[in-house]
């Protein structure tokens, strides 16, 4: 998936998963769609998401 995080190694995103959710699909409609995923997979995909926007980047001295 190009370097893209994935759940559990399938070869589902964490952006797809986001975007789901940005589109105003409901846990349960992603679960109807992608009947091979969990609940926690999709909470879990959201949990990686808000830690990569809380993410910073420091700059040290010198670069």
């Amino acid at each position: 998936m190009g370097g893209k995080p994935c759940v559990r190694g399938m070869r589902v995103t964490v952006g797809m998963i986001v975007g789901q959710i940005g589109a105003g699909q409901g846990i349960d409609e992603i679960l109807a769609d992608f009947p091979y995923l969990e609940r926690e997979d999709i909470l879990q995909a959201l949990r990686y998401a808000a830690w990569r926007a809380e993410e910073r980047e420091i700059r040290l001295a010198g670069e």
